[in-house]
């Protein structure tokens, strides 16, 4: 197989099934955006090469398993209108990213302040994933009807899961989590 097709040398695309679409459609926008999300938490789990902490394991398997369903959804949002999706999201996969957010936020610091992203290289690219996964639901918002509700509230979910990795990263690794300090001269 090719690499290269030439296909998309004028500014178009194909999405499943083979419709051409421009390359700045808001849904190649929107899969884009997932697979951009999808190479960051990539680079975020590389940083903890080398790295041990108890609960390594366990983020590192969640991981793979959260990054080949975010290649779904990209592939759910590549799906055009009225055509059948090949794999379904299930809530099962939402649920499971909640037991994750509990399991790893309960043994975290309480939040009294805004978190400055930061601290590890690790905890610093999922703070990065987090954003480029709100991108890509803002993406998927803007088209409305024609997305599945369960990709919109699993994008939210993985949102909330990252800031919670990069927190649950950064305590681990003794990194210093750093707050927004509030000019107490402020009113």
């Amino acid at each position: 197989m090719k690499i290269y097709t030439k296909t998309g040398d004028k500014g178009t695309t194909s999405l499943v099934y083979g419709q051409r679409v421009r390359k700045d459609d808001l849904r190649v926008e929107a899969y884009g955006t997932c697979d951009e999300a999808n190479s960051m938490i990539g680079l975020a789990l590389s940083y903890l090469k080398g790295e041990n902490f108890q609960g390594k394991d366990s983020l590192e398997t969640a991981y793979h398993k959260i990054q080949t369903i975010l290649f779904h959804v990209g592939a759910e949002l590549a799906t055009p209108k009225g055509k059948e999706v090949k794999w379904k999201l299930e809530k099962t996969e939402i649920d499971e990213m909640e037991g994750l957010i509990d399991q790893w936020d309960k043994d975290l610091p309480p939040l009294t302040n805004f978190v400055l992203p930061g601290g590890h290289p690790s905890g610093a690219a999922f703070h990065i994933a987090r954003t480029i996964v709100r991108r890509a639901e803002r993406c998927s918002v803007s088209l409305e009807e024609e997305v599945n509700p369960l990709v919109l509230a699993y994008l939210n979910r993985l949102s909330d899961l990252l800031f919670v990795t990069a927190r649950f990263v950064n305590y681990q690794l003794g990194a210093v989590e750093k707050t927004l300090h509030q000019n107490s001269e402020q009113k």
